[in-house]
């Protein structure tokens, strides 16, 4: 499936999305995503004829108004890969459904972004700090830390 042939089927899930333009061409194709669509995003990349089988990444990004949550997925069988990026506008209190029951190796990835930028993943199995102790205070990796 070419890049074009996959943006077209990714526009045909009828959810909001964009693909932003950049000036240097990118081996991933990026997509971004409302926080509030993220799952039903990545749920139809996996299950559809698209084939995202694999998280082989997920991270957090802190920007000055608003934070990100980034997913790379991979396609084993058809060889293609996107980036999703999902923008959480709260950074107070920033919050996105988990994908762990989609992606099992979520399970650390998201206990990793919770614990190093505060980013709470609802519907988690286990959400908890995962490298910093327990009564740590803050988030390390954010730009007010």
């Amino acid at each position: 499936m070419s890049r074009d042939e996959l943006q077209h089927k990714i526009n045909s899930f009828g959810i909001e999305i964009s693909f932003p333009e950049t000036e240097i061409p990118t081996q991933f194709l990026t997509i971004e995503v409302a926080s509030k669509n993220t799952h039903q995003l990545i749920s139809k990349l996996k299950n559809s004829d698209t084939h995202f089988d694999y998280m082989f990444c997920q991270t957090g990004i802190d920007f000055p108004l608003h934070m990100e949550v980034l997913y790379h997925l991979r396609s084993t069988t058809l060889n293609h890969e996107v980036v999703v990026k999902a923008k959480i506008e709260t950074r107070e209190t920033p919050s996105i459904d988990s994908v762990y029951d989609l992606y099992k190796t979520a399970e650390y990835h998201e206990r990793e972004i919770f614990d190093l930028f505060g980013v709470q993943f609802s519907n988690h199995p286990d959400l908890r700090r995962i490298l910093l102790d327990d009564d740590w205070e803050g988030y390390p990796l954010r730009k007010d830390y």
